[in-house]
């Protein structure tokens, strides 16, 4: 299965968080995308492993995602080995996307940096024909993405460029409370954490505000890339 977009997250959710927009508004236009969960986010304060893997679940369909698999990397503790960069590798030449969206450079939570980093690298790397992967016993064709882009999460990091996702701000956040354990729920004797406060989803509107205001948008989702980007006609940008 060929995908479009193939969006990578340190934990379940991630995506939803900071991207969810962007992937709401390119499988409107006919576009394939898909989610790649590195860990099951067993760390977490809230909630279980099983009841993650059942938000995710609800989350895609609320997305329209083709495909969606949990790598079962070790929350928390993971590192920049060997295994973990050909795991990686095989999704990338399994779905063979055009763009590649991973989680933000720097962030509050150390696990996001280094899935952002773990990511760039294997994206890199499955372009080299000399690494041989196998996916379901039959040998794997290199590939590299076109694109790699990394959304912004809790840290403001300056975009390099933004999408304007103001027709499917609602949607993003249905799709964000499928993550019922996760975020706010006045009925939950859950510890409290960073993003289960009734406010969370006030700084998230007005984030997304903020990144859209220059561009004359009024919720856009911001990403940063390592090279300088191209465009074929001035008059596309805004």
């Amino acid at each position: 299965m060929k995908l479009d977009i193939l969006a990578f997250a340190a934990h379940p959710d991630d995506v939803e968080i900071s991207a969810a927009g962007t992937l709401l508004k390119y499988i409107s236009e006919g576009k394939s995308a898909g989610i790649i969960d590195l860990t099951e986010g067993e760390l977490g304060t809230r909630g279980t492993v099983q009841t993650r893997y059942e938000e995710a679940e609800a989350a895609a369909k609320l997305l329209g995602i083709s495909a969606r698999e949990n790598l079962r990397i070790k929350d928390g503790f993971f590192e920049h080995t060997e295994e973990n960069k050909r795991l990686i590798i095989k999704q990338i030449r399994r779905f063979q996307p055009e763009i590649v969206l991973a989680n933000s450079i720097l962030d509050r939570h150390p696990d996001h940096g280094r899935a952002a980093k773990l990511v760039a690298d294997a994206c890199h790397l499955a372009g080299l024909r000399k690494i041989e992967t196998e996916w379901e016993e039959k040998p794997q064709e290199a590939f590299r993405p076109r694109l790699v882009l990394h959304y912004i999460q809790d840290y403001y990091i300056q975009p390099n460029f933004v999408v304007d996702v103001s027709e499917f701000m609602d949607k993003k956040i249905e799709v964000i409370k499928a993550y019922k354990t996760q975020f706010y729920n006045p009925n939950s004797t859950e510890p409290s954490t960073p993003i289960s406060g009734e406010e969370f989803f006030d700084f998230l509107k007005g984030r997304m505000m903020s990144i859209g205001r220059p561009a004359g948008m009024k919720y856009a989702e911001g990403f940063t890339i390592d090279r300088i980007v191209g465009v074929k006609d001035l008059f596309d940008l805004k």
